[in-house]
């Protein structure tokens, strides 16, 4: 059994990812999202290993690395940018002018170390059998921006700005008994927004869902908030770079496509049309997005952790 850091059990493999993830150059706030943990659990662990070890370096034997520890990172970051690409998509993005880039298994491997698909891969065994019931008790979370002209701005897509560009940012929630609140986000979501969304937006919805349900968030940094905590919400564990497992995309999508044609002047009236057509969306929709979450964890399986179609 792990040591303990916030709450949360670190497995060997966890410390063996955090510290190849901290000599890969990410920072440990990053590391922190990742796995879950408090910044300052990932720092009192790393300082115990380094005191057991005298450093958190181990000394490598056999071939030579093919990639440095800028490559490494920049093959992290970018899958954090856009979790969505796959192994061979990030290879060519991040040596792209490369004239001896490294194979698509190296990146695969990088990727591994820092524990990003193992964990993905466990999430959806652990979850595969899920029945309907269970998942109806989610209450799933997430934020995207919508651009007053009606496009989709999806923040896992790199974005597209015409007619001069102007977006509305949201915060919207849903669960097996159909949509919940959609919160327009002025200015920039930070941790102190975020906290106001979790009291007045989330919190009286979950409870009103009854005792067994759960509140699904991403690993943002900001999203670790110990007002979930000091309430006694009941949280689900969730894999880093994550929006294939997670069915809110595909409303997302679902609520574009119903503002497609509908054009607005300013941001207050751009959210009008999303409430509009949020709150119109039949539960049909939700029914199709719950049923699919089986084939979302096979798919994951099948694909050892890496992004999927979904």
């Amino acid at each position: 059994m792990g040591r303990t850091f916030g709450n949360k059990n670190l497995t060997d493999n966890d410390k063996r990812a955090i510290v190849v993830g901290r000599q890969n150059g990410l920072t440990m706030m990053t590391l922190a999202g990742m796995f879950g943990v408090t910044k300052a659990g990932i720092s009192q662990f790393l300082k115990r290993q380094k005191a057991q070890d005298g450093s958190t370096n181990s000394q490598r034997t056999g071939r030579p690395r093919v990639t440095d520890r800028n490559d490494d990172r920049n093959i992290l970051k970018t899958s954090r940018t856009n979790p969505r690409l796959t192994a061979p998509a990030i290879r060519r993005e991040v040596f792209l002018n490369s004239p001896s880039p490294p194979s698509v298994s190296t990146v695969k491997r990088r990727l591994n170390a820092a524990g990003i698909m193992g964990r993905r891969v466990k999430w959806a065994k652990e979850h595969l059998n899920w029945t309907r019931q269970d998942w109806n008790k989610i209450l799933w979370s997430d934020e995207s921006k919508f651009l007053l002209f009606g496009e989709y701005h999806p923040k896992y897509q790199l974005p597209t700005v015409r007619h001069g560009g102007g977006s509305c940012m949201v915060w919207g929630a849903f669960s097996g008994s159909g949509n919940g609140p959609l919160h327009r986000v002025n200015g920039i979501m930070d941790k102190h927004v975020y906290k106001d969304i979790l009291q007045n937006q989330m919190l009286p919805h979950l409870r009103a869902m009854g005792r067994a349900s759960v509140y699904q968030q991403n690993n943002d940094p900001k999203h670790t908030s110990l007002f979930v905590k000091s309430r006694r919400v009941n949280v689900m564990g969730w894999p880093s770079q994550s929006p294939d497992l997670n069915p809110i995309e595909h409303l997302w999508e679902e609520l574009e496509r119903r503002c497609a044609n509908k054009r607005a002047k300013n941001c207050n009236e751009k959210f009008a049309q999303l409430l509009s057509e949020w709150n119109q969306i039949p539960m049909s929709t939700i029914d199709t997005l719950l049923d699919s979450m089986q084939r979302r964890c096979q798919a994951v399986i099948d694909a050892r952790g890496f992004a999927t179609k979904y």
